[in-house]
């Protein structure tokens, strides 16, 4: 199975920002054709001949956060293709609104929509089923089967560096209780949790990780709430997998613990507290993605399936943040040979053996997990302190 995707397609070469400029300029001349097959008539391929590119979040595009990295990645595509206009949407819920404000930004010239929210997947198959010459890519699900021609999901691998911060708390915690604030259990959160402890306890074996789930990607009452509580309860590293992330780096910083960011840099609120972190930098991968379908190619690529990329291929698009003042050389070694073995070919986070909170083997010795594996989690691994939600 390649590297890049969960099933059947081949990879694309790499594009320069350069040729990337000069060959818009050409599609923008010219519309791209394929041929109907049932007709004998041509027909543009799918996301060609628009004059705009959509783009929805869930929540406020300055949350410090996921939704703030989402925007920073449209506007890297509004600077690579200033001849086509990006539309933005902010606060767009996951039910039918979402399907409500694509169908706008098609009215309006799109031909392109990224749907950046977990939750936005069925409004955004719902869209592209309806549009069928709209290329619609929907960020951090997995959609089971032969997918649309025009539809695509793509994600890093979110663990990765997550694991490796998992080092850095793991050596620097004095207390061996980490915290880690939850939205909800999808494979996402569970999977960073789990690569969190198993990376902090590949360097301390004492440590634990003491969960709390809010069921919300961004209340800000519950976030304080739940970082208060891990606090008392002697946790000084704190961690999250919120889409809003300020609230719990502030109550963090204010209470001299330790923070550990998730999705943008944050590393202006806690000038003390901060170790290090997880980002996102879409810009690249966006920008690589609409040129695709620009070109007319994207019905048949790699990004016309579950799109994945990881340290083994060198372009995940979710990177380790810089390191805060309390981090110790010894930890940043430790980190440098962890990204060296996890980014091997038979490296990973997840490498066996793996086991879970009631002492059951859920990765045997010798076993490496592939992506799709992986996103497929449903447990937490022992160390972690807490227990999963009934649905």
């Amino acid at each position: 199975m390649s590297i890049r995707r969960l099933s059947r397609r081949g990879v694309l070469a790499a594009t320069t920002a350069t040729a990337l400029a000069a060959v818009l300029l050409a599609g923008c001349a010219t519309n791209t054709t394929t041929t109907a097959a049932s007709t004998g008539e041509t027909a543009e391929a799918p996301g060609t001949g628009g004059t705009a590119i959509g783009f929805i979040f869930v929540g406020p595009k300055d949350d410090y956060g996921y939704n703030q990295a989402a925007y920073e990645g449209s506007q890297a595509v509004a600077a690579a293709y200033p001849d086509l206009e990006v539309l933005t949407a902010e606060n767009v819920p996951e039910d039918d609104n979402a399907t409500r404000v694509m169908e706008s930004m098609i009215r309006k010239g799109a031909k392109i929509i990224f749907a950046t929210s977990y939750g936005h997947k069925d409004p955004a198959l719902k869209v592209a089923a309806a549009n069928p010459d709209v290329v619609v890519l929907q960020q951090g699900n997995i959609v089971d089967g032969d997918l649309p021609p025009n539809f695509g999901t793509y994600f890093g691998t979110v663990y990765e560096p997550v694991y490796l911060a998992g080092i850095i708390a793991g050596r620097t915690t004095k207390t061996n209780k980490l915290g880690y604030v939850y939205a909800f259990p999808i494979s996402q959160t569970l999977d960073n949790i789990n690569a969190f402890q198993l990376g902090a306890a590949s360097v301390n074996p004492e440590v634990r990780t003491y969960v709390v789930n809010t069921s919300s990607w961004c209340d800000p009452a519950k976030q304080a709430e739940a970082a208060k509580s891990l606090i008392t309860q002697g946790v000084d590293v704190i961690s999250q997998h919120q889409d809003c992330t300020a609230t719990i780096i502030r109550t963090t910083e204010a209470a001299g613990a330790y923070t550990v960011g998730y999705h943008a840099d944050a590393t202006e609120l806690a000038p003390t507290g901060w170790l290090t972190g997880s980002e996102w930098d879409w810009g690249p991968l966006y920008t690589t993605m609409v040129q695709t379908i620009l070109d007319g190619d994207f019905t048949g690529s790699e990004y016309n399936d579950n799109f994945r990329v990881g340290l083994k291929t060198g372009d995940n698009p979710f990177v380790q943040s810089a390191y805060g003042p309390a981090v110790s050389d010894e930890a940043k070694e430790l980190v440098e040979q962890a990204r060296v073995k996890i980014s091997a070919e038979d490296g990973s986070p997840f490498a066996g053996p793996v086991v879970d909170q009631a002492g059951t083997v859920r990765v045997p010795a010798g076993t490496v997990p592939d992506y799709q594996t992986i996103e497929s989690i449903d447990y937490f691994v022992d160390g972690v302190v807490g227990q999963i939600p009934s649905s």
